[in-house]
């Protein structure tokens, strides 16, 4: 324990704000909250604006400060117009600084004055519980929250959050898939401490269920219905919501394994990961042809997407990709899509082989089952596709057939050359493999990883597949 407190100490004096760090997000919060309220009125909308987020609940990280300016809007404003109105407003209000479209449930502003992150985000000016967008219940979550935290419990979510950040399992957006600030908070509140919290999830290895209100005792069956994910904790300003719904699997498994081995051996190096050195184009090309596996690029150009709608576009592909692979008999042994969101995106297949055997061995039915048995004979007894059979073997009719597909990179050119919507390509993703799609397998990928750093470090990563906290563990 002594070990851990020593390790507390050191992350907190780096992620704790000073008073001067607080002072000046004090008053560039106001002020951006001054300038939301002029633009508002500019443009004869009534709100009211207010600082949310984590630096209203002062559970900020003094390294990444992110102030969260929400205006309230009223309900007459159409659905469909409150994206567009916000936008034009928050524009407004940042005028000089650099300017990011995002989009949850509708768009909203992110942008950066100095080292600052901003996000205005617009909602509607409702009772609780009268929710007409989900971004509705932002105000209510931060009164929960300031209600219930003190100092001591403030710095406990922060080494939550920054322990998420080392292991990359921090934040709601849809590229990562993690933990939110506000789930983050609730994990304290519920758990006391980082430590518990990291205790908890550890010894997890079933559904995990949080309910701080209560508002399902007695009531678990419906529970059980309600909601099915893996990690649920039900929002204390609306019993129907799950917060962390946005939490990918692997995250919350990432999570698990991470907190064993950090309460196994202590090491600043969760919070502060080394930072990753890509390998040498030599020894990159090396590996990829030694590796014994195939691994296939598909490489794309520019999509004209904010990043949110871009990284659900192509997580949907992927998972359509893998799927038609996996139906036409290629092994992945593992899959990525890594983009930097402006000129190139990258989808990477690690297979077992790129090229199958000509013959695949097909089994029919069971001998007791007489008229499948029957339609099976009747397709493949005078089939110009059967290498050999049909014979019985352990009890059922089993015939050796002719592939259609044998090369994995042929196979996706041609399914993809009109773009892929017929085996679930996303409609933006759809239309860049129809504009300009390379298919690069093992060191032909060389070209690219030298023109571009971040995907360099990202490919030696996935290569590796070793999570860093593991030799952190060991250290």
């Amino acid at each position: 324990m002594q070990k851990l407190n020593a390790i507390y100490e050191e992350i907190l004096k780096k992620i704790t704000p000073t008073q001067a760090d607080r002072a000046k997000i004090t008053a560039l919060a106001k002020e951006l909250q001054q300038k939301v309220a002029r633009a508002c009125a500019e443009h004869g909308v009534k709100a009211t604006v207010r600082v949310e987020g984590s630096v209203a609940k002062d559970t900020w990280l003094r390294e990444e400060p992110e102030i969260d300016i929400f205006m309230r809007l009223p309900t007459t404003i159409p659905r469909k117009s409150l994206g567009k109105i916000s936008l034009e407003i928050a524009r407004k209000a940042t005028e000089g600084a650099e300017q990011i479209e995002r989009f949850a449930e509708h768009p909203y502003l992110e942008a950066f004055i100095g080292d600052v992150r901003v996000n205005i985000v617009p909602c509607y000016d409702v009772k609780r519980g009268e929710w007409l967008s989900a971004t509705d219940r932002t105000p209510f979550h931060t009164d929960y929250v300031k209600k219930r935290l003190n100092k001591t419990l403030r710095n406990e979510v922060r080494l939550l959050k920054k322990f998420l950040q080392g292991v990359n399992a921090y934040g709601a957006e849809i590229k990562t898939g993690g933990f939110s600030g506000y789930l983050c908070e609730l994990l304290i509140l519920r758990h006391k401490s980082f430590t518990e919290t990291l205790r908890a999830f550890a010894s997890c290895t079933q559904r995990m269920i949080i309910d701080i209100e209560g508002y399902y005792t007695g009531r678990e069956k419906e529970q059980r219905l309600l909601f099915t994910e893996p990690l649920v904790v039900v929002d204390p300003v609306d019993k129907g919501r799950n917060v962390a719904s946005a939490v990918q699997p692997q995250k919350l498994y990432m999570l698990v394994g991470a907190a064993r081995a950090f309460l196994k051996t202590p090491n600043t190096k969760f919070f502060y990961p080394p930072k990753a050195k890509a390998l040498s184009a030599e020894a990159l090309r090396s590996k990829l042809e030694n590796r014994g596996a195939s691994l296939i690029f598909l490489t794309l150009g520019k999509i004209e997407a904010v990043p949110d709608v871009l990284w659900g576009q192509l997580y949907r592909t992927q998972r359509s990709l893998r799927k038609l692979a996996e139906l036409n008999d290629f092994k992945v042994l593992r899959d990525a899509v890594w983009s930097d969101e402006k000129t190139l995106s990258i989808f990477v297949f690690e297979l077992e082989q790129r090229v199958l055997p000509s013959v695949k061995k097909h089994l029919g039915p069971p001998l007791e089952r007489e008229k499948e048995c029957e339609k099976f004979l009747s397709k493949y007894a005078s089939n110009d596709g059967v290498v050999s059979g049909p014979y019985i073997e352990d009890g059922r009719w089993v015939v050796e057939l002719r592939r259609k597909v044998m090369d994995a990179v042929e196979f996706l050119k041609e399914k993809l050359k009109d773009g892929g919507r017929n085996v679930g390509a996303a409609e933006l993703i759809s239309q860049a493999f129809r504009e300009k799609l390379r298919i690069l397998v093992n060191s032909e990928v060389v070209e690219v990883y030298q023109r571009n750093g971040e995907f360099a470090e990202f490919l030696t990563g996935f290569l590796s597949g070793k999570p860093f906290w593991l030799d952190a563990a060991e250290a």
